[in-house]
C-alpha cells in the first residue's frame, strides 16, 4: 500500500511539473534544427505623427548647411513641421495628418507609407531636381521610436528602440521577460493603423507567432501580457482572505466592545 501511494504521489508531481512547463515554455511546437523564414531586413513604414530627423550631406558642407541648420527654417506647428529644441540641434520633423513633412528648400515631401530608406531616396531625388546639390546623401532617423509593454512582465514601461526589426521576444526581454503568471497564449499587441487601434493576439508558445504581422513591433505599439488563470485564482483567494480577516477583526472589536459595556454596567 505504501509503495502504491509513493507511485501515485510521484505521478502526480510529474504531471504537475509537465503542466507547469507547458504554461511557461515558449515555442513548444518547434523541433531542434527547425528553419524559420522571416522577412529580410524588415522596415517600419512611416505614419502620421511620427517624429523624424533628416540630415543632408554633401561633398561641399556649405551646400548642405541650409538643409541642416536649425536656424535656417522657421519653427512651425505640429502639422508637417519642424521643432527646434536648441539652436544647434537637429530639426525634428513631425509627419502631419496627411502624411507629409515640410523640408527647407524643397518644401513638402510625402512620407506616410514609406520606409526610412525609401524616404531618403525620395528626398535625394527632390534635392537633385532642385539643382541645389548634385550628389546629396540623406539620412532619416526616428527622433522618438518607442514601444510600451505592460501587464505580467517584470519591468513594465515605455522602451526606446534603436532599430526597425525588434521582435516580440526581444521586446519581452527588454521588459525583463514575463512573470510566472504571464499568459503565453494571450499576448495582445495594439497598433495604430489608419487612425484606428487594431488589436492582434499572439500565442508565443506556437511557431505561428512568426507569421503574425505583429511579430516585429512598430512605432508606438502597446504590448499587453494578460495574467493566466492561476494569477486570477490567487487574486481571488487573496481578496477572500482579506475579506474574512477584516470580518474577523470587526467581530473581535465588536465582541470586545460588548464585553467592556457589560463590565462597566456591573
Amino acid at each position: 500500500m505504501n509503495y502504491l501511494r509513493a507511485i501515485i504521489v510521484c505521478l502526480a508531481l510529474l504531471f504537475c511539473s509537465c503542466n507547469a512547463q507547458q504554461r511557461v515554455l515558449y515555442l513548444q511546437d518547434i523541433e531542434s534544427g527547425s528553419e524559420i523564414t522571416l522577412p529580410d531586413n524588415y522596415q517600419i513604414r512611416l505614419k502620421p505623427l511620427d517624429q523624424l530627423t533628416v540630415v543632408v550631406n554633401s561633398k561641399d558642407p556649405k551646400l548642405a548647411q541650409p538643409f541642416n541648420s536649425a536656424s535656417s527654417y522657421n519653427s512651425l506647428s505640429t502639422t508637417g513641421s519642424v521643432t527646434n529644441a536648441t539652436e544647434n540641434s537637429l530639426q525634428v520633423f513631425t509627419v502631419d495628418n496627411r502624411g507629409y513633412i515640410t523640408l527647407p528648400i524643397i518644401g513638402q515631401v510625402k512620407c506616410a507609407g514609406l520606409t526610412r530608406q525609401e524616404l531618403e531616396a525620395e528626398i535625394e531625388k527632390r534635392i537633385k531636381e532642385s539643382n541645389y546639390i548634385a550628389e546629396p546623401q540623406v539620412n532619416v532617423r526616428f527622433a522618438d521610436l518607442a514601444i510600451t509593454i505592460i501587464g505580467e512582465v517584470n519591468k513594465p514601461g515605455r522602451y526606446d528602440i534603436k532599430r526597425d526589426n525588434i521582435s516580440i521576444f526581444e521586446a519581452l526581454a527588454l521588459a525583463g521577460d514575463m512573470t510566472i503568471y504571464g499568459n503565453r497564449e494571450d499576448v495582445a499587441v495594439i497598433r495604430q493603423i489608419d487612425g484606428k487601434s487594431v488589436v492582434t493576439k499572439l500565442d508565443i508558445r506556437s511557431k505561428e507567432v512568426f507569421e503574425s504581422p505583429c511579430y516585429y513591433l512598430e512605432q508606438n505599439d502597446i504590448v499587453i501580457v494578460s495574467p493566466n488563470k492561476y494569477k486570477a485564482a490567487t487574486a481571488e483567494i487573496n481578496q477572500n482572505r482579506t475579506f474574512w480577516i477584516s470580518l474577523a477583526s470587526t467581530g473581535i472589536s465588536l465582541a470586545t466592545l460588548i464585553i467592556t459595556i457589560i463590565t462597566v454596567a456591573k
